[in-house]
């Protein structure tokens, strides 16, 4: 797929984001969540084909095999990929995990039941491309999943907060513009034949309290890793200050511990 010198660059410093920190660790408080909340809503049953875009480690695309699905997973991150591919081992799980771009998805048209991305493909900078990639490698009468931070919740401020000291590049639209229903609207609308749009709340729950939480993200969560490694000692106080204010403005833990709420649009959509 052809590209402008410029978007190739952004995409390589956003590949680099992503293999930075450790988004396997990062995620291990994330996926008893996405089991609970997100899976169901992929409806599987035994031998149906799933692609996980943007798949991380495989916090869906591991239990959604564990379900029976044919599952392929993909990510920009080879260390991410390399995570998944070892637990699936582990396991004895025959789920694929691949390096690939939710923008290029090398599959052919209609090879999938469901396609789904949690909290992934909403980071890829031209949102067009993968709206369509994510619509052609669904069969017709598939469904089409995500799970999208919008601008308003926890995270999507938590963005705000990183953007205020760290600005995004030129050239890289708002991720969190896939949690805005007008916006998915217009991506998706005129590609599929049913589609709908469900605002839910995520958890965050940490077992340490919210300035260790902020520093696990500094640590394991490639965004949050890159922003900090950006500035100086100087910065880098006043953006861990921001974040630590905006995890116990916001803890609804009494103890020691964190607990966060975070609004995601729940996406659904049907391939005509």
């Amino acid at each position: 797929m052809a590209m402008t010198p410029e978007m190739e660059t952004l995409k390589g410093k956003l590949k680099t984001v992503w293999v930075s920190g450790d988004y396997g660790h990062f995620a291990t408080f994330l996926e008893a969540p996405a089991i609970e909340l997100f899976l169901p809503r992929l409806r599987l049953a035994p031998g149906m084909s799933v692609l996980d875009v943007a798949c991380g480690a495989g916090q869906i695309g591991i239990p959604a095999a564990r379900a029976g699905a044919a599952v392929t997973g993909v990510d920009i991150a080879a260390n991410s990929i390399a995570q998944a591919r070892s637990r699936a081992a582990a396991e004895g799980l025959s789920a694929r995990f691949e390096e690939g771009d939710a923008e290029d998805l090398r599959f052919d048209e209609a090879s999938f039941d469901v396609v789904c991305s949690l909290f992934g493909a909403m980071f890829a900078p031209r949102p067009e491309r993968v709206a369509a990639e994510l619509v052609r490698v669904c069969r017709p009468g598939g469904r089409i999943v995500m799970g999208n931070w919008t601008p308003g919740g926890f995270i999507g401020q938590m963005f705000k907060i990183n953007g205020k000291h760290v600005p995004p590049p030129p050239g890289m639209p708002s991720p969190v513009l896939w949690g805005d229903e007008a916006t998915v609207q217009e991506r998706l609308g005129d590609k599929v034949s049913g589609l709908t749009l469900t605002r839910r709340m995520y958890p965050f729950k940490y077992p340490f309290p919210p300035a260790q939480v902020v520093e696990f993200f500094r640590e394991y969560y490639g965004p949050t890793n890159r922003a900090f490694a950006s500035l100086d000692a100087e910065k880098q106080a006043a953006l861990r200050a921001d974040l630590e204010r905006h995890w116990t403005d916001h803890n609804k833990a009494t103890d020691s511990t964190a607990f966060v709420e975070s609004e995601y649009l729940e996406v659904e959509a049907v391939r005509a």
